[in-house]
């Protein structure tokens, strides 16, 4: 077994293969003159875990240039950010289901896939092999307790991320709860969380994605006026865009914590091992 990784899965590829205490295989990138990527690799194996988030075009271009280089039926897939999955229905006549297109694209030449909190994970049964999915939950909570903060208060942006953050919490046995929006009038709308109170306590909001960090800055902003004492904002997939890290550290956001699903500079928890231990879970 070997691990293969993109240029945008550098870290994480190599840290998979320390894990899995196999060999990473070099490759060589470069452009023709028109723009179209080439790629080589170095000696494979038979069987060859590829790693590559899709974080962009260039990305997914990569990824399926290596799965065609690796040209075995044993590769297993490992894509720990898929972009493109957050379309994955069609909300409008003439719209495409992106998430689909993208996974069966990606499914030719591998035996089995496996994802990293992907957005919906409706989304697996578009792939055109077995997929699974697996979380990084337990990692922020184990990352979180590093933290060594009093009785923090683990905190979902909304409804739809609680699960997630029970799953986060139970990691130290601290309590969690969701944001709340409610609209005071027209024009002011106050976030606040729906059951627990917010006041002297360390408040962590965790979520699968932080794109531009709108909503976590608000809410950072209104729960220091609720008494907070801190704010930390965590995800799996640190997107990022738009300027989200200044705005976020502007709204007095202590820090911003994401894992190496998507490389950034704030990738402080690592899904080498989660992703490891599924692989081996999973056998040859």
């Amino acid at each position: 077994m070997k691990v293969i990784c993109t240029e945008k899965s550098q870290i994480l590829g190599t840290s998979l293969a320390r894990a899995l205490k196999t060999p990473v295989v070099e490759v060589k990138y470069s452009r023709f003159p028109d723009g179209e990527q080439y790629l080589i690799t170095g000696e494979l194996d038979d069987e060859t875990i590829i790693v590559g988030s899709v974080v962009d075009n260039d990305a997914l271009v990569q990824l399926l240039l290596i799965i065609d280089a690796c040209d075995s039926s044993e590769n297993r897939l490992v894509i720990p950010y898929m972009g493109y999955a957050r379309q994955d229905k069609r909300f409008r006549q003439g719209e495409p289901v992106s998430a689909r297109a993208i996974a069966l694209a990606l499914s030719r030449g591998v035996s089995e896939i496996i994802t990293v909190n992907i957005h919906e994970t409706e989304v697996l049964r578009y792939f055109g092999v077995p997929a699974r999915n697996i979380s990084l939950a337990h990692n922020i909570g184990s990352y979180i307790k590093t933290l060594h903060l009093d009785n923090p208060l683990i905190l979902a942006p909304d409804e739809g991320a609680l699960v997630f953050a029970r799953h986060v919490a139970s990691a130290g046995g601290w309590e969690f709860d969701n944001l709340e929006k409610n609209r005071l009038s027209g024009v002011e709308v106050q976030m606040a969380p729906k059951q627990l109170c917010a006041a002297s306590r360390s408040v962590v909001i965790v979520d699968d994605i932080i794109s531009t960090g709108g909503t976590i800055a608000t809410a950072s902003g209104m729960l220091y006026r609720q008494g907070a004492k801190d704010v930390f904002a965590v995800c799996v997939h640190g997107v990022l865009t738009g300027g989200a890290y200044v705005r976020l550290m502007a709204a007095g956001i202590r820090d911003v914590i994401c894992s190496d699903t998507i490389e950034q500079g704030c990738s402080k928890i690592s899904a080498a091992s989660q992703i490891a231990n599924a692989i081996k879970e999973q056998g040859p």
